[in-house]
């Protein structure tokens, strides 16, 4: 159990890639906080990982595009009071209604996306770095698109936080190389038979797609001891060897 009492945070984890990293790092002993604004899908993953003999999760329900910088210093304020400490946080959730020419897309969603995908992300690292830092090794993992290096024309406002995130990770990799403490990494998942693929491409071949189980490996990858001294990379899981 290599994760065995390691505390790791992940977001957006009822949904598909969210769930198959709580359960993938379940298996290997972590504690997970798993955040989500669905309650259900929140007990579903509750569910798996428990009927699996994982240790109980905790789970947070919470609106990243909603919430308040007070809500989210009060989630830091409540991790640390539980743990003392964080080993790990996974940016896993993600928003992509669907691919609209730049000429038609609506403020509103434009602000949303940016606000789950890119805004949440920094504001989460902002109000955790304290307790992170209080580990002497923890990771952080965010989730970009292949996209993000070849930007793809109607990707909108989803394309834009993707390539956003990737740069705020490397900066944020160079900010904190120095004390050796924080690792951060961008996990590319690659083409995935996931809820969000299928609500984007419904009418798809899936016969080509990876399944999302494929992915277990690199998280465990990410976030144990292997990826002790690995910072500032981009980890496309197509690709990915031990």
């Amino acid at each position: 159990m290599p994760l065995n009492d390691q505390v790791i945070l992940i977001t957006g984890a009822g949904g598909g890639l969210g769930g198959t990293a709580a359960q993938a790092l379940a298996r290997q002993g972590a504690r997970l906080i798993l955040l989500d604004k669905s309650i259900p899908k929140l007990e579903k993953i509750y569910d798996a990982i428990v009927a699996a003999g994982g240790p109980e999760p905790v789970l947070y329900p919470f609106d990243l595009a909603g919430a308040s910088e007070q809500q989210y210093q009060d989630l830091a304020d409540a991790v640390e009071q539980r743990y003392g400490t964080l080993q790990g946080l996974l940016h896993s959730a993600a928003e992509l209604s669907a691919y609209t020419p730049i000429a038609v897309h609506k403020t509103q969603d434009w602000g949303h996306t940016l606000n789950v995908n890119l805004n949440a992300a920094f504001l989460l690292c902002r109000v955790l770095l304290p307790v992170l830092q209080k580990s002497p090794n923890a990771s952080i993992v965010f989730t970009s698109d292949s996209g993000a290096r070849v930007p793809r024309a109607y990707s909108g406002a989803y394309g834009v936080s993707k390539i956003a995130l990737e740069g705020f990770a490397k900066i944020l990799a160079e900010e904190l190389e120095a004390s050796g403490k924080i690792r951060v990494n961008t996990l590319v998942p690659g083409p995935i038979d996931s809820p969000l693929h299928k609500k984007v491409y419904p009418g798809g071949d899936k016969t080509q797609l990876a399944a999302m189980d494929s992915l277990a490996p690199v998280y465990r990858y990410l976030f144990d001891s292997a990826s002790l001294g690995v910072t500032g990379q981009i980890i496309d899981a197509q690709t990915f060897t031990l």
